[in-house]
């Protein structure tokens, strides 16, 4: 009977160190593995996150932008004309894009033809109104002058957010469209109390309440919807970008640079704001520049204020 020796079973040090480089090797494609799943998973979460932020950039845009529409019936050149007895001209409605339609004026001079291009918020273009509002309705209302009135908004920003130059503009297009009789009382009327620049402005229910002041009857509801809606909003911007970038039909000047910019016959009036007496004067000798190149039958010519 023999007995064997006692065995060693344990790993020789060339398997030990085969078995930690397997175990390492291991290891490490595990690892790779690991960072190739969170690398999928990470761009995966960027690919989301990045689709959520473009998906709120393209609402938040396309909420702001107002579909293209066509501009108000009545101001197919941009502005609204008001002739003898304050009787406005009928016009159909701009077309999205559409060129505007300049106005036919008295090319003889025997009426004078006062254009205005105004802004709201402008606190000169209130002076102004103040000043020879009345003025320019009694000359329009005898018959001695037309009156074309160009809302724009040049002052959008100047209004702590709220756009209260661009609101009031749609707001004067919605009652040119639906109730044009009532135009220039309700363009008096947005003079009156008017807000400071950079202040927020009227919020649209003190407009309305503006819109039933002035003594509109027609259409209130649609009229109120309108300035809600903000319909005539892609007009307005278009008509301010026309009056800046020009030209200017039958103008002695190529573009509007600033508001009020005021026309008659054609030639801009440069001067005082405030002087009722001064605008007649320019408004008369407007009309006899113009008169005197024609032999027109005279009518009643505009006076100056008393």
């Amino acid at each position: 009977m023999s007995f064997d020796g006692p065995r060693d079973d344990r790993p020789t040090k060339n398997q030990r160190r085969e078995a930690a480089r397997l175990k390492a090797r291991q290891l490490r494609e595990d690892q790779k593995k690991k960072e190739r799943r969170n690398r999928v998973l990470l761009q995966g979460g960027i690919i989301v996150v990045s689709l959520a932020i473009v998906t709120i950039v393209v609402l938040a845009i396309t909420s702001s932008i107002h579909p293209a529409g066509p501009g108000p019936k009545n101001m197919a050149s941009d502005g609204i004309l008001i002739g003898a007895g304050m009787e406005p001209v009928s016009t159909p409605a701009l077309q999205p894009k559409a060129t505007p339609v300049a106005s036919k004026t008295d090319e003889t001079g025997t009426v004078a033809s006062i254009r205005i291009y105004l802004d709201y918020l402008c606190p000169y273009c209130g002076q102004f109104e103040k000043t020879n509002g009345e003025q320019i309705k009694q000359w329009v209302t005898s018959g001695a002058a037309t009156v074309e009135i160009h809302p724009i908004s040049l002052l959008t920003s100047k209004s702590a957010g709220t756009q209260y130059s661009l609101r009031a503009a749609n707001a004067a297009a919605c009652v040119a469209n639906y109730s044009p009789d009532d135009f220039y009382a309700f363009n008096q009327e947005l003079f009156k109390d008017q807000p400071e620049e950079g202040s927020a402005g009227l919020d649209d229910s003190q407009i309305k309440k503006l819109v039933k002041t002035a003594g509109v009857t027609t259409d209130v509801s649609k009229i109120n919807d309108c300035i809600d809606d903000l319909t005539f909003k892609s007009w307005v911007l278009d008509a301010t970008d026309r009056a800046l970038t020009g030209p200017l039909p039958n103008a002695s000047i190529p573009s509007v640079t600033g508001t009020p910019t005021v026309l008659v016959n054609g030639k801009q009036y440069l001067g005082s704001l405030d002087d009722p007496k001064e605008f007649a004067s320019f408004v008369l000798q407007a009309a006899g520049e113009t008169y005197s190149t024609s032999t027109a039958t005279p009518t009643p010519k505009p006076t100056a204020a008393s």
